[in-house]
């Protein structure tokens, strides 16, 4: 079951030069910035399940190692209004402890407040998920996610 909980809830980008990636539960975003009027047949992508490669007119832009594992066969590519291009990977582990800290094993890291921000929104999609007749507009998840968990308590009031 996918949610679209990016749209509901706001994203927590981790900017790139080439663009920005971010995170759900389920999948990870990237999304690559390509000069205006870039044709599909200019692109190059290669999805594994631990590799990415994407390349722009025969130029590498994103090429290593993912951070954990994806499902192949469900990774895609768009090409978006001829100016950004689109990738979605589905996460092989979609527990909700499962939040990246980097794109790829070596690059791409988010630094510690955006990570700190990608954990919280993956906390409350897994109660939104637990929960779902649960209003959640007003949560304010806070604690430190190197072990404790959430705090709810300002919800109902």
């Amino acid at each position: 079951m996918s949610v679209n909980f990016d749209e509901r809830s706001g994203v927590v980008p981790c900017v790139t030069p080439w663009g920005r990636w971010y995170q759900t539960m389920e999948e990870v975003f990237i999304e690559v910035d390509v000069t205006p009027g870039t044709s599909a047949r200019d692109i190059k992508c290669e999805l594994g399940s631990r590799q990415i490669g994407l390349g722009i007119k025969g130029r590498p832009v994103l090429q290593g190692k993912l951070y954990d594992s994806t499902i192949v066969d469900e990774g895609t590519w768009t090409l978006e209004d001829k100016k950004m291009i689109r990738i979605v990977l589905t996460k092989t582990n979609r527990e909700a402890g499962n939040c990246w800290p980097s794109l790829l094993e070596d690059q791409y890291a988010a630094d510690p407040w955006v990570q700190d921000q990608m954990q919280k929104k993956l906390t409350l999609e897994r109660f939104q998920r637990e929960n779902p007749g649960f209003d959640f507009s007003g949560a304010d998840i806070s604690g430190n996610y190197g072990g404790g968990g959430p705090d709810f308590s300002n919800l109902g009031r």
